[in-house]
């Protein structure tokens, strides 16, 4: 009923212009009225018509000004409604970019102690490859290539070490390697105190002679040494798992990143530049000497001549003897003695 009487409303002019056009019509018809009367009829019925036409266009008019009204209305809403999300995308953006910078440092896990090597033990295992940085590389050629070696032989598999080294042809540098760590121990009756320039030499002709030693020992095991003129106080081993940054033995923090992870990759690159800038020995060149199962003090000298780092002349057997006694029967650098001799690894 409603409905009906609101159609009524919104159509009264149009129905009574049509219901006096049907009367009169209709009257005039059956000559009720006369023509007369019908024809001025006429012009009323068509003002009725008129009316409701322009009464029709004035409410088109008026709705379509409200409709751009609201238009407008929502225009502004609706740029108001797109700053908001973009302010949302860019905040969004913010808070991933600061989940990953979160997860990123949640991964580089600081270790001390008897965990560093359990972390360098945990590298090790079934690892294809090996890039040191550091010192002398003691510990890598008394525990990491050895190990290494072993496990791949045990599984027939290929096996990549990269070392990066100090020069053992400059002494100078070598002189200021162990003074550096002579200045850094705090203790008079750490071994550190005991390090010299010769020593740190020794130590660095060690591990050049094993990683050839170990290279003819297992011919799947590919090996690169370069020589550094700068020395760091950080030692760098990556394996295919993981990154460690260890410094100055066990007794210092280290740091773990696993492999996967944005700075391992960027430490791999940043490895990979030092080892292009430094000078590399022709290991290729090796196999022209055989070394044997126990390397003798002639082959040693001549093998260092080939690799063109020849042994300073003032050696002797004996201290050639004590050269290959290091390569290949030297103790884990973080047990020995208070007496025994030796640089940093």
């Amino acid at each position: 009923m409603t409905r009906n009487w609101s159609w009524l409303k919104e159509n009264v002019e149009p129905l009574v212009a049509l219901a006096l056009a049907i009367t009169v019509s209709v009257l005039g018809i059956v000559d009720v009225v006369s023509v007369e009367l019908v024809n001025k009829a006429i012009p009323l019925t068509l003002a009725v018509f008129a009316f409701a036409l322009l009464r029709d266009r004035w409410r088109r008019d008026a709705s379509d000004l409200e409709v751009k009204s609201t238009l407008g209305a929502s225009s502004v809403t609706l740029q108001d409604v797109a700053a908001q999300l973009a302010q949302l995308r860019a905040l969004n953006s913010l808070l991933v970019q600061a989940q990953q910078s979160l997860d990123e440092v949640s991964t580089v896990r600081v270790l001390t102690g008897p965990a560093i090597s359990e972390a360098l033990a945990e590298a090790r295992e079934r690892t294809d490859r090996w890039s040191f940085r550091g010192g002398t590389g003691t510990y890598t050629r008394v525990v990491t290539l050895p190990e290494c070696v072993e496990k791949a032989r045990r599984d027939r598999r290929s096996l990549s070490f990269r070392l990066e080294i100090l020069d053992p042809s400059d002494i100078d540098l070598c002189e200021e390697y162990a003074r550096l760590y002579r200045s850094l121990s705090d203790d008079p009756d750490a071994q550190e105190k005991g390090w010299d320039g010769d020593g740190t030499r020794r130590e660095l002709y060690a591990t050049i002679l094993a990683s050839c030693w170990h290279k003819e020992m297992y011919g799947p095991l590919s090996v690169e040494v370069g020589l550094s003129k700068a020395i760091s106080t950080f030692r760098w081993d990556l394996s295919s798992r993981s990154l460690i940054i260890t410094q100055r033995g066990p007794r210092f923090p280290a740091m773990v990143i696993d492999s996967g992870r944005y700075y391992y990759d960027c430490w791999s690159t940043e490895l990979q530049t030092s080892f292009e800038q430094c000078r590399k020995l022709p290991l290729e060149l090796a196999r022209r000497v055989p070394l044997g199962v126990r390397p003798q003090t002639g082959d040693v000298r001549r093998l260092f001549d080939v690799l063109g780092l020849q042994l300073p002349t003032e050696y002797t057997d004996a201290d050639v003897s004590k050269i290959v006694e290091k390569a290949l029967n030297d103790r884990d650098p973080y047990t020995r003695g208070a007496g025994d001799s030796g640089a940093a690894v």
